[in-house]
């Protein structure tokens, strides 16, 4: 009996420790899995921050690519108006083939005109006549 009692006694201990082993066990399995867990949240912050500075820079070249463009498209369009302008203000060469042939007719070449000689080929013309011819040629740029 006393062998029996003894028996009893340790299996009740290895009970017990088993039941604490387990207890153990799970602690330790718990720990490992919020471990886990805290790694994971580190390497994908990690992740994320290393993403966000490659965006940031690929952002900022793409910026400064367009702003490039935007610099030499102003640039060209400020070229433009300069070769308008100029071209505006040398007018037109040329003159509607009505108002030469009236010229011809009197003796002015489109070339030359003095003042003159246009004065003595328009007095024929009514003064609203005159007034046009002249505008024409000041468009024309042959009169200044």
């Amino acid at each position: 009996m006393k062998e029996d009692l003894e028996m009893t006694a340790i299996v009740e201990r290895l009970a017990a420790t088993a039941s604490l082993l387990e207890q153990a066990v799970e602690r330790l399995a718990r720990r490992q899995s919020d471990a886990e867990a805290s790694i994971e949240a580190s390497i994908e912050a990690s992740i994320e921050a290393s993403v966000g500075r490659i965006v940031a820079t690929v952002e900022a070249r793409r910026e400064a690519e367009l702003e490039e463009k935007l610099a030499a498209a102003e640039a060209e369009i400020a070229g433009l108006r300069a070769s308008v302008s100029s071209t505006v203000t040398n007018g037109r060469k040329t003159l509607p083939v009505a108002m030469a042939s009236l010229l011809a007719k009197q003796g002015v070449t489109v070339d030359s005109i003095e003042a003159g000689a246009l004065d003595a080929a328009l007095v024929s013309l009514s003064l609203e006549q005159r007034i046009a011819v002249k505008a024409q040629l000041l468009r024309a740029g042959l009169l200044s």
